[in-house]
């Protein structure tokens, strides 16, 4: 597989981890998970979460391409910043925004 893909690959990814999730829970509101949910699995797997993330703000710059080494060191940074407790409470994208820069 390249090194870059369409963020349909991502899509699909996501859809496909997303079915064989046992969560009850159907629809997440991701402007309300905060770092302890992200990092200690509450909600979901943090890469399903980090997927999600990465394909919103590649489209909110209109961005198709997904770097998968990018993606995975951005990931660890938000990862990273979200384990510190002080950060539990933060929202993760506003933990994203704070840790990668508005424009991500």
């Amino acid at each position: 597989m390249p090194r870059k893909c369409v963020c349909v690959a991502l899509v699909a990814v996501f859809a496909l981890a997303a079915s064989r999730s046992t969560h009850a829970q159907v629809t997440v509101d991701v402007t309300k998970v905060n770092c302890d949910q992200f990092v200690h699995h509450k909600i979901s797997e943090p890469r399903l979460i980090a997927a999600w993330l990465s394909g919103y703000y590649s489209a909110k710059r209109n961005n198709r391409m997904i770097d998968l080494q990018t993606f995975e060191e951005n990931m660890s940074k938000v990862q990273n910043f979200c384990s510190d407790e002080k950060n539990f409470k933060v929202p993760v994208m506003k933990a994203v925004e704070q840790v990668l820069g508005k424009g991500n």
